[in-house]
């Protein structure tokens, strides 16, 4: 998939993560990309315009017709559903459908966006369960399965990612931070565990190479992240780069839910466009607790979620490898860019969103 007329279909490209991945894929006019938008004018799409080999299809993952229109004439998929938007139940029908619909137009090489299987992994306790990581999980699974008798048509492999280490410092996120008389603050449920954190910038590598090596990466889960992530570390590590004092509190679950980043919206759908009165339906309280017992039970990668960061480190020589590097890297990119340096990023008024959910204010339809 090396030639210069080699054109991936993209769901997914105006999120957290597609933004990097597209820009890895097309950062050398080596591949063209075609995105499938809900709205071409955003802002989010009109960044990825910038970027040039970029172009778009306006439409909806949950229409079979959108999808054939983006698949067709394309090469390979990268095909990332967002969770948050349709809830577990409808990404498990659309996820699947969408690559059946990649095999019937044609497409070589399919990657799909995944994210940890935790209940599974965690031995089908109920206390792991979280909606937006299951829905995912469970596709990965059964697509890799097709993969053993669809190769011929159709090459596919799975791109698992996790929690964005943005999020630590970003606005309207699971383990938002706050300035208490001075102190940056995580207040989260942690206890001694650790959150495999992802580095963005990575993700657009790590999927670039996926799609430079189909022969290599059909059949492979690869499963990425920095590190594991312990918060005192975390907040050892801001200390370091910004000079002004940070803390993890380790905050009991009940006090999390009462006045915690997500406090306000723990009774809302994890997907804002699923159904209350669905049976399969989430609340954020439910789908988040899960997703904190999972990093609680997770500590130095040797619990529920573990990852090979040898393997990492051999596709990806210079990727980020602690939570403090890429600190340094992000206060140095904010005070050049003009946002500002870490301290002033995570002050009150001016944390800025990483999720689009929260840019498109928990609306919008499928």
């Amino acid at each position: 998939m090396a030639s210069t007329s080699v054109k991936i279909f993209v769901v997914g490209g105006t999120g957290a993560q597609g933004i990097p991945v597209i820009s890895g894929l097309v950062r050398d006019k080596k591949y063209q990309v075609r995105v499938l938008t809900r709205n071409r004018a955003s802002p989010r799409a009109r960044q990825l315009e910038a970027l040039g080999n970029v172009e778009f299809i306006e439409g909806s993952f949950a229409s079979e017709s959108d999808l054939r229109r983006g698949f067709r004439g394309c090469d390979g998929a990268f095909i990332n559903i967002d969770g948050f938007n349709c809830g577990e139940k409808t990404e498990t029908y659309w996820a699947m459908r969408a690559y059946e619909l990649a095999i019937e137009e044609g497409i070589t090489f399919f990657v799909y966006g995944n994210l940890d299987y935790g209940y599974k992994k965690g031995g089908y306790d109920p206390k792991y369960r979280c909606g937006h990581y299951d829905a995912k999980g469970r596709i990965a699974e059964w697509l890799l399965f097709q993969n053993q008798f669809n190769q011929s048509r159709m090459r596919a492999a799975v791109f698992t990612s996790g929690p964005y280490i943005d999020m630590a410092i970003a606005i309207g996120t699971p383990m938002s931070s706050t300035v208490e008389d001075g102190v940056v603050t995580w207040r989260v449920p942690l206890g001694s565990g650790a959150v495999p954190h992802v580095c963005l910038e990575d993700c657009g590598f790590y999927v670039r190479w996926m799609f430079d090596n189909p022969g290599k990466a059909s059949g492979m889960d690869l499963e990425v992240a920095i590190e594991h992530v312990h918060y005192k570390e975390l907040a050892r590590a801001f200390e370091a780069v910004t000079g002004h004092p940070a803390r993890f509190i380790d905050e009991p679950m009940d006090s999390y839910w009462a006045s915690g980043p997500l406090s306000r919206a723990a009774e809302l759908g994890g997907g804002y466009n699923s159904d209350p009165s669905d049976p399969a339906f989430m609340t954020i309280r439910e789908n988040f607790t899960g997703f904190w017992n999972l990093w609680k039970d997770s500590g130095k990668n040797q619990g529920v979620i573990k990852r090979d960061y040898k393997l990492l480190d051999e596709i990806h020589p210079n990727r980020i490898r602690t939570v403090e590097q890429w600190f340094r890297a992000a206060n140095n990119q904010g005070q050049k860019d003009g946002r500002g340096s870490l301290w002033d990023r995570v002050q009150p008024g001016n944390m800025q969103p990483i999720l689009k959910l929260h840019e498109d204010g928990r609306k919008g339809s499928l």
